[in-house]
């Protein structure tokens, strides 16, 4: 973990409210793993005051600005505009100074080596699962089932296609893809590929009905949790979520920032998950 004072490189929206954001981070390549986040001060000034928690998209080397140099290596998160800090981010251009705290958490387990690999994204969800894909192509066949409500929450399919992986896009309207959930794809793909491994990150009502398909069919499944979080380090302690097991006279919490934000499934209390839904990357603010 170190702390990044240091510059954005680019940001642009890449479709409707939705950003890409590469920002100088030497070394970070080395450290960060699939499934990680960072946590970015939105400004120096208040308010607002708390950092934002973002997945990591990938990382990254650009060519130097002169030469005798090093190449410029970079982070690279996407975000929706959806609130205060977020509507901050995106004014940000080329050059203008952040802080940067990561990586933070525990990342995916990669899983058996040749083993069949899916991957369901919804929304802004994919984005954990990019750095992941990359690693698992290396072994095993990967398929990326991504879902949104409408054409313009799909992104960056292409990047994904790049790496080799097999892609499958559902929207709810049908303005992309098949129409309908997500989860009706990944309901055929099981059936298809019964010995497959499910890493799955997006809304809470997603990775639950997820979670339900892979438990009747006994598929392993990973998923990524989205959650409010104030300080990422596991002290304030203001993103704790139940484990399997839970109850008032024996209390199983777990810290999404440190414990996680990658579970296996059957750590975790779906019940109480789904009654308690949590939201990422300054959603409610």
């Amino acid at each position: 973990m170190k702390n990044y004072k240091t510059i954005v490189l680019s940001n642009q929206e890449i479709s409707s409210g939705y950003y890409r954001m590469r920002i100088l981070a030497p070394g970070f390549s080395k450290i960060g793993k699939p499934g990680q986040f960072v946590m970015f001060r939105v400004q120096t000034s208040l308010p607002p005051l708390l950092r934002r928690p973002f997945g990591i998209f990938r990382t990254g080397f650009l060519p130097a600005d002169c030469e005798g140099q090093p190449p410029k290596e970079y982070l690279e998160i996407l975000y929706k505009v959806v609130g205060r800090g977020t509507t901050i981010m995106s004014g940000l251009h080329e050059g203008d100074r952040v802080e940067v705290l990561g990586p933070l958490g525990r990342g995916f387990d990669l899983g058996a080596a040749g083993s069949e690999k899916i991957l369901v994204g919804g929304g802004i969800g994919l984005v954990p699962l990019y750095m992941l894909a990359q690693e698992l192509v290396k072994s095993s066949r990967v398929r990326l089932l991504i879902g949104g409500k409408r054409r313009d929450d799909i992104i960056m399919v292409t990047e994904f296609e790049r790496l080799g992986v097999n892609t499958h896009i559902a929207t709810e309207d049908g303005s992309l893809g098949e129409e309908g959930f997500v989860t009706r794809v990944l309901e055929r793909k099981l059936q298809k590929y019964p010995q497959a491994e499910v890493f799955a990150c997006g809304p809470m009502p997603m990775l639950e009905a997820v979670q339900h398909l892979c438990a009747a069919e006994n598929v392993p499944l990973q998923v990524s949790l989205e959650a409010l979080m104030a300080c990422g380090v596991g002290a304030c302690l203001g993103c704790v979520v139940k484990g399997a097991g839970h109850s008032e006279q024996n209390p199983q919490y777990l810290c999404t920032c440190k414990e996680g934000p990658v579970f296996r499934a059957e750590r975790l209390d779906w019940s109480k998950l789904a009654a308690e839904e949590g939201t990422c990357e300054g959603c409610k603010s």
